[in-house]
């Protein structure tokens, strides 16, 4: 029997992960990440090099949608540590049949949801609670002249972002690039 909860979608390669919790009278465990446990489930291999936080003081701050150009290009494994997310993705795998196609999940501390993200997919996510932070495992280290982006509100990706008129974010995401200019590096 699977330790994890996995969850496929109809764009390949994501995945909904959400771990045991073990429960008893001082609250609950729970192994956040455990290879065995993912080679069981059928997920790809992958080789976490880097593990990054985020925390988000106001609701409605939108972090995205971001991602690394081969040769630095990332997978990553995301959750809510505390809050609540609105976690958003979007294909960017130019031959893919799902190619500008977007999906997204709620990411919450309290159901311990974690989102598999694998490499050639715009991510971003946009708080829904005060104070939230999110914690995720990336497969290459941060590589910033490889950074590059999406443009959050592209409606060709067609996003249904929560608070689309409480958002804050940073200067750089107003100004990515929409799917129909967007050269990806993915094939």
């Amino acid at each position: 029997m699977s330790k994890l909860q996995v969850t496929r979608f109809e764009i390949s390669g994501p995945a909904m992960i959400v771990p045991a919790r073990h429960g008893d009278e001082r609250g609950w465990f729970t192994e956040t990440w455990n290879a065995s446990d993912w080679r069981d489930a059928g997920l790809p291999e992958t080789v976490w090099v880097q593990d990054n936080e985020a925390f988000s003081a106001a609701p409605g701050t939108l972090r995205g949608l971001h991602f690394q150009a081969p040769p630095h290009a990332q997978a990553k494994l995301v959750r809510c540590v505390r809050g609540e997310v609105f976690d958003a993705i979007v294909d960017i795998r130019k031959n893919s049949p799902t190619y500008g196609k977007s999906l997204s999940v709620h990411l919450t501390a309290k159901g311990g949801e974690q989102l598999y993200v694998p490499e050639g997919f715009a991510h971003g996510y946009q708080t829904l609670r005060t104070d939230t932070l999110v914690a995720y495992k990336v497969s290459a280290p941060y590589e910033p002249q490889s950074e590059s982006g999406l443009f959050w509100a592209d409606v060709k990706a067609a996003i249904a972002w929560p608070k689309p008129q409480d958002v804050v974010m940073a200067g750089r995401d107003f100004n990515w690039p929409g799917l129909a200019e967007l050269e990806s590096p993915f094939d």
